[in-house]
């Protein structure tokens, strides 16, 4: 790409190109296929060079919500068309897609915010592409994931991501106890309206673990509380629904922690579990725990289950 100073308003700017700084870019040409364009999480300065210039030069722009790209593309005055592409006409845009790619189009796909993929339809457009043996590349860029990972002081040399727990209370905590045993830091998405109960129930079922709250990362009000996760949610049941984009991370198992082999040990961990879990998930997540023969693990749940408190 090269730079130069604006033209004067009644000469025609050159196409493809973008500006940055008062300096219009004019955008190389880029290869057919689908580009994967990674897009600011909040503030716009954050995109890259690299990611304008394939915007500018794609022949459309496949977008999530076409008003949100929209204020980028005018921010950087590119003028690619835009075509929405979601959850909901995301069957009816693939083939169209696809059929523009075969013709030798070079398109574009971005997410609201951050990369594309990453809890949003675009998954089967890259597996539909692929199985077509059409090219497909990526532009890196902004990541909520990762942003709100190197902020929140917590693990970072494993990680996983878990995006959006289940919105109803047993479903989330099954898969929180399912969770539990990953050796490496849990980062989720969360809406605001169910934060407060998301940090209640993962006190409930991973206990005193360190974790971060992060919120609108890059913007203006960027905050990220630390703390154990029901200091956390003691602080978010008691204030107002937050506003914004939500990061939760949530620590690992404690470094170092041996297999239960103690009877109060192991009835402490079923009990936790099975107050919420059937006897056959509240057994399989306290084998996963503790290493325990499952026979012997499924014979204390049947029996704490039936209410029967003396060690077998």
């Amino acid at each position: 790409m090269s730079f130069r100073r604006p033209l004067p308003s009644a000469a025609a700017a050159p196409a493809p190109a973008f500006t940055v700084l008062g300096l219009q870019a004019e955008a190389e040409p880029i290869a057919p296929g689908l580009h994967v364009v990674a897009t600011p999480i909040g503030n716009l300065k954050d995109v890259s060079l690299r990611g304008l210039a394939v915007l500018a030069a794609a022949d459309a722009i496949l977008a999530e919500d076409t008003r949100v790209s929209r204020v980028l593309l005018a921010h950087y005055g590119i003028t690619t068309p835009l075509m929405p592409y979601h959850e909901h006409n995301a069957a009816e845009m693939r083939p169209k897609v696809l059929g523009m790619l075969r013709d030798g189009k070079a398109v574009a796909i971005v997410s609201d915010a951050g990369t594309p993929l990453v809890s949003d339809p675009g998954f089967k457009l890259v597996e539909a592409v692929l199985e077509e043996g059409l090219p497909v590349t990526t532009v890196p860029g902004p990541s909520a994931v990762l942003a709100a990972l190197v902020v929140a002081g917590l693990p970072t040399d494993r990680f996983f991501f878990e995006g959006f727990l289940p919105p109803k209370t047993t479903a989330r905590r099954e898969r929180l106890s399912a969770l539990s045993v990953i050796p490496g830091t849990l980062v989720f998405f969360e809406s605001p309206r169910r934060v407060a109960e998301m940090l209640a129930d993962a006190a409930e079922v991973l206990g005193p673990r360190p974790a971060a709250v992060a919120r609108e990362l890059t913007k203006l009000f960027e905050t990220v509380k630390r703390g154990p996760l029901p200091d956390l949610a003691r602080e978010f049941a008691e204030a107002p629904t937050p506003k914004g984009e939500i990061v939760v991370l949530i620590g690992p198992p404690q470094e170092g922690a041996t297999p239960a082999t103690d009877e109060a040990d192991l009835d402490a961990r079923l009990r936790r579990h099975l107050s919420h879990l059937s006897v056959k998930d509240a057994v399989s997540v306290a084998v996963q725990e503790t290493g325990l023969p499952k026979r012997v693990v499924y014979a204390r749940a049947v029996a704490l289950a039936r209410g029967e408190d003396e060690p077998a």
